[in-house]
C-alpha cells in the first residue's frame, strides 16, 4: 500500500494502521457512506488523522496542546487534506465541551488513557461519542512490555516494582503514569458498551531489537515489520507487548 494511504510504515504505527484501515473500510460498507466522521482524541500532530483524511474521511482531532494542533494544521495543509481535518483544543475527560455525543462513525483513542486521571471515564466518553455500531480503536501502554524491557536492561528491581505497582510504574523516574494488561483494557471497553472484536500486541519485538541492527542490516526493517504483524493477534505475545491495541464496535442499546 502507498505511503500516501497510511502513516509512515514504522514499527510504531504499521500494525495499528492496517487494523484501523480495515475497520474503516468495514464501516463504509456497513453505513453505505463513502465519507465517515472520525474523531481522534489526543491525536496530536496527526500521525493517524492525516492518513485517515487521505482515505477521504472527515477527521476531528481533540488535543490539549495548541502547539500540536498548529503542527496538525500545517501537516494537513501539506498533505492536501486541510478541508477534511479539524483541530479542537480539549481533552477526553471534557470531550463533550468541544464535540457532540453520538456524532462519529469511528473514534481513535491512542496513547490517552495512560495520562488521564480516570481511564474508565475516558473510555466511556470515547464510546458515547460513537454512533450506534461505530468502531473504537484504543491503544494503551502494556504492562508486560515495560517489565520485560526493564529486566533485559538489568534493572531487575524496577521490573519487579512495575509488576507489583497498581499503575504498572517502575519508579519515580518512569515517564508513563499508567500501564495496562490486555484484560484491563478489554474490561474497560466492555464495561463502556463495546463488543471487542480483536486485541493486538504492538511493538512486541521492536523495542527490544538493537536499532543499529534494524538500520544497517539489509531487509531487517521489512522482516521485523512482518514479524510484528504475524504475532500481533497471538494472545501469547500480548503479555510482553509495549502497547496493546483493542478494536471493537459499540453495542446496540437494549
Amino acid at each position: 500500500m502507498s505511503d500516501q494511504l497510511r502513516p509512515r510504515a514504522s514499527l510504531r504505527t504499521a500494525v495499528v494502521w492496517e487494523v484501523l484501515r480495515d475497520a474503516l473500510e468495514r464501516r463504509v460498507k456497513a453505513t453505505g457512506r463513502e465519507v465517515l466522521d472520525v474523531l481522534d482524541t489526543g491525536g496530536g500532530t496527526g500521525n493517524f488523522a492525516v492518513p485517515v483524511a487521505r482515505l477521504g474521511h472527515r477527521v476531528t482531532v481533540v488535543d490539549p496542546s495548541p502547539n500540536a494542533l498548529f503542527a496538525l494544521e500545517r501537516r494537513a495543509e501539506e498533505a492536501g487534506v486541510a478541508d477534511r481535518v479539524r483541530g479542537v483544543q480539549g481533552d477526553i475527560l471534557g470531550l463533550f465541551e468541544v464535540v457532540d455525543r453520538t456524532g462519529y462513525d469511528a473514534v481513535l483513542c491512542h496513547g490517552v488513557l495512560e495520562y488521564v486521571d480516570d481511564p474508565a471515564e475516558g473510555v466511556r466518553n470515547a464510546v458515547d461519542a460513537l454512533r450506534p455500531s461505530g468502531a473504537l480503536s484504543l491503544l494503551g501502554a502494556g504492562l508486560g512490555g515495560a517489565v520485560l524491557a526493564r529486566a533485559l536492561a538489568g534493572h531487575f528491581a524496577e521490573a519487579r516494582q512495575a509488576l507489583a505497582d497498581p499503575a504498572g510504574r517502575w519508579g519515580e523516574g518512569d515517564p508513563v503514569p499508567r500501564r495496562f494488561t490486555a484484560d484491563q483494557l478489554t474490561g474497560l471497553v466492555g464495561d463502556a458498551g463495546i463488543e471487542v472484536s480483536a486485541v493486538h500486541g504492538v511493538r512486541v519485538f521492536a523495542d527490544l531489537v538493537p536499532g543499529v541492527l534494524v538500520d544497517t542490516e539489509p531487509g531487517a526493517m521489512e522482516e521485523l515489520l512482518r514479524l510484528e504483524a504475524a504475532v500481533a493477534e497471538l494472545p501469547a505475545f500480548h503479555s510482553v507487548a509495549t502497547q496493546l491495541h483493542v478494536l471493537g464496535e459499540k453495542r446496540a442499546r437494549a
